[in-house]
C-alpha cells in the first residue's frame, strides 16, 4: 500500500491538478458562451468565478462545507467523548488537533474538512455520537484524522466548492438561454441552438459534477480506513462503527451532492443513480478489506 509521505506528495499534485483544470474549463465555458449569445460579460463573468472559487476554496472552503451542513461548534463538556477522543488520536498522530463541530442530526455520518492539518475541522452528526460507543467512534474519528493528515480534506474541499462553482455557472448559462434579447433574425435562426445546448447542459450538469467527483480516488477511502487503524489498533472499532452506519436508514437531510464525497459513508445510498457515481467504495469492500487486518 502507497505509504503517506507517498499519498500527501499525490494529494497536492492532485488538488493543483483539479484547480488548474476547473479554471481552464470555466474560463473556456464562459468564451463559448460569450460567442453563443453574442455578449461580452459571460468571458468575465467566468474568469471571476474560477479565481474567486479557488482561492475561495482554499481559504474559506471549510467554512462554506460547514455552513452547507448546517454544522455548529461542539462543547467539550457536551460532547466529552468526541472531544478526547480526537485529541488523543491527534497526539497520536502527531498533527494538531482539529475544531470539532457537531450536526444536528439522527443520521450517523462524520467528515474532515480544511486546506491543511493546521487549519483542519473535523464534524460529526448527533445520531453518530449517539450510537456509537467509544472504540467505534476511536474508528471513526482515525479515519479522519488520516484525511487531514494526508491532505485529503484540501482536495475533498476544493472539488466541492468547484463543483457548486460549475453548477451556478451552468444555471447561469440556461437562465440567459431562455431570458436573453437578440433580433428577430437571431431568434429565427438560433433559437432552436440554444433550447438544445441549455437543455443538454440541464441534464447533463449533475453527471458532470458526478464524475468530478470521481477525481478523487476511491483508493482514499481505503487507505484512510487502513490509517485509522494504524492509530488506533483496533480493526473491530471501525468494522463495527461502518455496520452500524450502514444499516442506518434516517436520512441525512443537511447532505449535499456537492460534499457527498467529504463524508465517511455515501449519504446518498438509497439514490441509485447516485451510488453510481460514488467517490465511496461499497461498505461491505471496506468491511472485508479491514477484517483481512485482525
Amino acid at each position: 500500500m502507497t505509504n503517506f509521505y507517498q499519498q500527501i506528495a499525490e494529494n497536492k499534485r492532485r488538488s493543483g491538478f483539479i484547480v488548474v483544470f476547473f479554471i481552464l474549463f470555466i474560463i473556456t465555458t464562459g468564451y463559448f458562451l460569450s460567442y453563443l449569445f453574442d455578449s461580452q460579460y459571460f468571458l468575465p463573468i467566468a474568469i471571476f468565478y474560477s479565481l474567486f472559487s479557488s482561492l475561495g476554496g482554499y481559504y474559506f472552503g471549510d467554512k462554506v462545507v460547514l455552513a452547507i451542513n448546517q454544522a455548529i461548534p461542539a462543547t467539550r463538556k457536551k460532547y466529552f467523548d468526541f472531544y478526547t477522543v480526537t485529541e488523543n488520536l491527534a497526539m497520536v498522530a502527531k498533527i494538531p488537533t482539529p475544531k470539532i463541530f457537531v450536526i444536528e442530526s439522527e443520521a450517523m455520518n462524520a467528515f474532515a474538512t480544511g486546506r491543511d492539518p493546521q487549519h483542519a475541522v473535523i464534524c460529526a452528526t448527533t445520531g453518530l455520537l449517539n450510537k456509537l460507543n467509544r472504540t467505534e467512534l476511536e474508528g471513526v474519528i482515525g479515519h479522519e484524522l488520516s484525511h487531514i493528515k494526508n491532505y485529503d480534506i484540501r482536495l475533498m474541499t476544493l472539488v466541492s466548492v468547484l463543483i457548486g462553482t460549475l453548477s451556478i455557472l451552468i444555471n447561469l448559462s440556461s437562465r440567459q438561454m431562455f431570458w436573453s434579447r437578440h433580433d428577430d433574425n437571431d431568434r429565427e435562426n438560433n433559437s432552436g441552438i440554444f433550447v438544445i445546448i441549455g437543455l443538454l447542459l440541464m441534464i447533463f450538469a449533475p453527471i458532470i459534477a458526478q464524475l468530478i467527483q470521481l477525481a478523487i480516488s476511491r483508493r482514499r477511502e481505503f487507505f484512510a480506513d487502513a490509517s485509522s487503524v494504524s492509530l488506533t489498533h483496533q480493526p473491530s472499532g471501525l468494522i463495527s462503527a461502518l455496520k452500524k452506519i450502514s444499516s442506518d436508514s434516517t436520512p441525512f437531510t443537511q447532505a449535499s451532492t456537492a460534499t457527498a464525497s467529504l463524508y465517511i459513508a455515501n449519504p446518498f445510498t438509497k439514490n441509485k443513480v447516485a451510488s453510481l457515481f460514488s467517490t465511496h467504495p461499497p461498505v461491505s469492500e471496506r468491511i472485508k478489506t479491514l477484517q483481512e487486518m485482525m
